[in-house]
C-alpha cells in the first residue's frame, strides 16, 4: 500500500531545506485520516520522510500540507514546503 516514499522538507527564506519534524507530518496525517479520504494512504516514517500509496496525488498533497502548517504556525510567512517523490 505505502509503495512511495516522499521527502517532505521545509525551505525556509534563504533557500536552505531542513526535515520536516516527524510530529508536523504525523499531525497533518491523524487530520486528514477523517477528512480528507485522498490522504488515508499515507503513513508518517521518520522526520521529513512519508510514505504513501499511489493514489495520494503530490499536486494535492503539497499545498494542501503547506496550508496545514501555516495553519498550524509551522511555516512562517517567508517560508514554504517542499514535496517530492524519494529514489527507490
Amino acid at each position: 500500500m505505502f509503495v512511495r516514499k516522499l521527502s517532505i522538507q521545509r525551505v525556509d527564506a534563504g533557500s536552505v531545506r531542513h526535515a520536516c519534524p516527524l510530529r508536523w507530518i504525523d499531525n497533518f496525517a491523524m487530520r486528514n485520516f477523517t477528512n480528507d479520504a485522498v490522504f488515508d494512504d499515507t503513513l508518517p516514517k521518520a522526520e521529513g520522510v512519508l510514505e504513501a500509496g499511489h493514489r495520494v496525488p503530490l499536486a494535492r498533497l503539497q499545498p494542501a500540507m503547506e496550508d496545514w502548517f501555516r495553519r498550524k504556525g509551522y511555516l512562517k510567512a517567508d517560508e514554504r514546503l517542499e514535496v517530492l517523490e524519494m529514489e527507490k
